[in-house]
């Protein structure tokens, strides 16, 4: 999996009263926060193992952000630990908190069997909390277990629902999906008019096949 670390959003901050009084644990979540923050800066400037140092207190005080750049950098063989199972359970930490991209990197890590033993359903389960936070590659990921019966019972509609979520965010490649699907009738009411739709979608992203199959259904982009 690449490792980009997320970067923390000091946003927070500004949500405190400015002329009130910082209650303790306003101010130990900010201090948390520069913690994991410096592990970033860190990272970006080469030295791993201060970042490692700085994201694993953070990490400890429950900064999801430092679980899972940890995590990744223990992945990728840039920080060092005894623990053989420290990598699993810095990313599952950081799924178990939330973060969409963590949920995502553990489903991963299920579906492929890397550094696990390959389960379909664990990862149907980490992609569907992602997918339902709006994580387009989740989104898809999901849609194609269900479309192959992988983990979950085949079902061509999940798998429709799931393609269009990533369709509406954006995603060429689910454009191109959603649109055959239409085109076919999988899961969905055969439909050519959304069909060309979406296939124009991706299309006008560059996506070759989408506008040859747009082409094909008797219009151009």
């Amino acid at each position: 999996m690449p490792f980009r670390p997320l970067a923390l959003a000091l946003a927070l901050a500004l949500s405190f009263s400015t002329g009130a009084a910082t209650t303790q644990a306003q101010a130990q979540t900010l201090e948390t926060m520069r913690l994991a923050q410096s592990g970033t800066e860190a990272y970006e400037g080469g030295d791993h193992a201060t970042a490692a140092r700085y994201f694993e207190v953070a990490g400890r005080r429950g900064n999801r952000l430092a679980q899972f750049n940890l995590a990744m950098m223990l992945y990728r063989g840039e920080a060092e630990t005894d623990n053989a199972n420290a990598m699993w359970q810095w990313l599952r930490r950081a799924a178990q908190a939330g973060l969409p991209q963590a949920q995502f990197n553990f489903a991963l890590l299920y579906d492929h069997g890397d550094h696990v033993t390959r389960s379909f359903s664990t990862a149907a389960e980490w992609y569907r909390r992602a997918a339902e936070q709006g994580h387009m590659e989740a989104q898809i990921s999901l849609a194609t277990l269900y479309f192959l019966g992988q983990g979950v019972p085949q079902d061509y509609a999940q798998a429709a629902h799931w393609y269009r979520a990533a369709a509406n965010g954006g995603d060429p490649g689910a454009q191109y999906l959603i649109g055959h699907m239409y085109e076919e009738g999988y899961g969905v009411a055969q439909d050519t008019r959304l069909a060309r739709h979406w296939y124009l979608q991706a299309a006008l992203q560059g996506d070759r096949g989408a506008q040859a199959k747009f082409q094909a259904l008797g219009e151009k982009p």
